[in-house]
């Protein structure tokens, strides 16, 4: 039957039945129709675009292009863009293998979170598949610096992420942790939203990075806080970059068993410890978690309306 934690049964998972998202991409403002469907054992994460002969990208690192406003894949020349949230909800909800079909370039940005995903694989199940899980287990310190921002990745139990944030006000410093493996993904971090500057919006739409950007869906920062509050949590944006960092590690192909910890940081230097870590083939070894025992997590409740990004 289906387990609905963010702390998984290491048995792989897919979802019961096929799922469908409506919306614009966040930078292109495109508009996107996408699918999610089961996928057997061992497949993994495949993204396909239906518009172009059902070509296939594998969500793995060797794949990984543009990473600056969003964490974007290319192979033989096809792009699909801002992957993240849903790559996001995926490892934080305990989905190993699903095929992603599109009909554009951009993923719909939806609420700028991960909770319309995390509530549809509440709505329509979880599976649990034969295979056990295989995962990265972090053997010793792997680590990316460029001047004061940094990310690393160390041995340790379960997955735990540790983010710290230093922004220009209205948000400033904040720091928030999680372990994948004992909180609730669901429940902490899906409802966080992608959010920007509005000093900054004129000038990012004149680059065409935000076309689809808006009210419903980014978090509008003026010097005196949120043009559209209030905050579904009172550090949703710390929690917006953990949940950023979880759909980009997911690139690695497989859930990480360590610690991470980022202060700083941004897509480039995410998607660039995930290329580090697979390349150092000492730093890691494919190992089988013990088994736990599932928990049932129930559909997250949190305060405030739907609501840019990619910070």
């Amino acid at each position: 039957m289906a387990n609905f934690s963010s702390n998984p049964t290491h048995q792989e998972q897919t979802i019961e039945s096929p799922l469908a998202f409506s919306g614009v991409g966040l930078h292109s403002g495109a508009p996107v129709n996408m699918r999610l469907l089961p996928a057997p054992a061992g497949s993994g994460i495949v993204f396909r675009r239906t518009d172009l002969d059902n070509f296939e990208i594998p969500a793995t690192g060797r794949n990984v292009a543009k990473v600056s406003y969003a964490t974007s894949l290319m192979r033989q020349g096809v792009l699909i863009s801002t992957t993240e949230h849903l790559l996001s909800a995926l490892i934080g909800m305990g989905v190993d293998n699903v095929i992603v079909e599109l009909d554009n370039l951009e993923l719909p940005i939806l609420d700028g979170s991960a909770r319309p995903y995390v509530e549809a694989f509440l709505a329509g199940g979880i599976r649990t598949q034969r295979r056990r899980r295989e995962y990265i287990r972090v053997l010793r310190p792997v680590e990316v610096r460029e001047g004061d921002k940094f990310i690393g990745v160390y041995p340790g139990d379960g997955y735990s992420i540790t983010y710290e944030i230093d922004f220009p006000a209205p948000i400033g410093s904040d720091t928030f942790s999680v372990d994948l493996e004992t909180e609730t993904y669901g429940a902490e971090i899906a409802a966080a939203r992608t959010f920007g500057y509005k000093a900054d919006e004129q000038k990012l739409r004149n680059m065409g990075l935000i076309r689809g950007a808006g009210p419903d869906n980014a978090i509008i920062l003026t010097p005196k806080g949120p043009e559209n509050g209030p905050l579904r949590f009172p550090d949703e944006y710390v929690r917006h970059k953990v949940l950023d960092l979880i759909g980009d590690l997911a690139l690695a192909g497989k859930r990480i068993q360590g610690k991470v910890f980022a202060m700083r940081a941004g897509h480039a230097m995410h998607t660039a410890l995930v290329s580090r870590l697979i390349k150092d083939r000492s730093a890691w070894e494919l190992a089988y978690a013990p088994v736990a025992k599932p928990v049932v997590e129930t559909a997250p409740a949190v305060a405030g309306n739907p609501a840019f990004a990619g910070a």
